[in-house]
């Protein structure tokens, strides 16, 4: 089979530097134990999995805000993870005694600065996200009465601002082209607001290089977790801007061969936390597949805990 491997794709340099931290802080016998992450530290169960393996444990709860998981730690070190933390909740760990640990994105910090400093020059802020999702509650923690959370155009008949100073700013790994055009919905209500795309990077250039070349693919497979936002964009993007049909999965396991019928050139991308080795094994997979031959069938993944982590910087 034809394999287009759409690059970049993978892992972003803020899901490395969280990984880092708690291979560190795992490894660091002065932190006061246990050790804690506040949420998956970053949006894949197979990173939980080998984080726990190190004996950090994972505190999460869908259902669950932030402040909530924090009630059920007691004592030793709380890892904030890669979405971003509400300073309240923060200042909560503080006041609790616990060791803490920012393990948030620059560019997710970069956004709650953006915000708080024209918060404070008299705006109010207008903030494209998914609501539930722990960076949009981080963002909306920096101030609970002037930002103001829109996750879609049905949300603003019902938005109303008495302040002509506005700003619209957004979740970091939300669609490029939901965003703008959200946006701009927003700006026919609000004329005066001003725009300010907050979209990382590493989300945009993995957004753009599915929508750029996973037109040539019959098929996209986009490997992540299901939990992952930014995952989830990128078979979006493929549907709507390549025209490519899209599935997503975890792992090799996941792999449906009846999607595979027919298909003789697949695209494969990744989430920005989803662990290389996981990816590599459903290209390697897909290289050698062969519809009419049944010894290239076995989807088993072969990926365990020990591999999904990288040496420590």
């Amino acid at each position: 089979m034809n394999v287009i491997k759409i690059a970049p794709r993978g892992y972003c340099q803020g899901v490395i530097s969280a990984l880092n931290i708690v291979q560190s802080a795992a490894h660091d016998e002065t932190l006061p134990r246990p050790i804690y992450v506040l949420g998956m530290i970053v949006h894949n169960e197979h990173i939980t999995d080998a984080i726990n393996q190190l004996g950090v444990i994972t505190i999460d709860d869908k259902k669950k805000t932030r402040a909530e998981l924090l009630d059920q730690i007691e004592s030793g070190t709380v890892i904030f993870t890669a979405h971003g933390i509400s300073p309240i909740v923060k200042q909560k760990a503080i006041d609790k005694g616990l060791y803490v640990i920012d393990a948030s994105c620059k560019d997710v910090i970069k956004t709650h600065m953006l915000m708080k400093e024209h918060i404070d020059l008299g705006y109010d802020v207008i903030y494209i996200g998914k609501n539930g999702h722990p960076e949009t509650e981080g963002a909306l923690g920096v101030d609970e009465h002037h930002i103001h959370l829109i996750s879609n155009a049905n949300e603003l008949e019902n938005l109303q601002i008495s302040n002509d100073k506005i700003i619209i700013t957004n979740q970091t790994t939300m669609s490029l082209w939901d965003v703008f055009s959200l946006s701009e919905k927003i700006k026919e209500k609000f004329p005066k607001a001003i725009f300010i795309k907050e979209i990382c990077n590493a989300t945009q250039v993995r957004q753009e290089a599915v929508a750029n070349q996973a037109g040539a693919a019959d098929l996209t497979i986009v490997v992540g977790d299901p939990h992952s936002n930014n995952t989830a964009r990128l078979s979006q993007i493929s549907v709507e801007r390549a025209n490519t049909p899209s599935y997503r999965i975890a792992d090799l396991s996941d792999l449906n061969l009846a999607w595979l019928k027919g298909v003789e050139t697949v695209a494969i991308t990744a989430g920005a936390s989803t662990p290389t080795p996981i990816t590599k094994e459903v290209i390697d997979f897909l290289e050698v597949y062969d519809e009419l031959d049944a010894s290239t069938w076995d989807t088993t993944s072969h990926i365990t805990s020990d591999k999904v982590l990288f040496k420590r910087k």
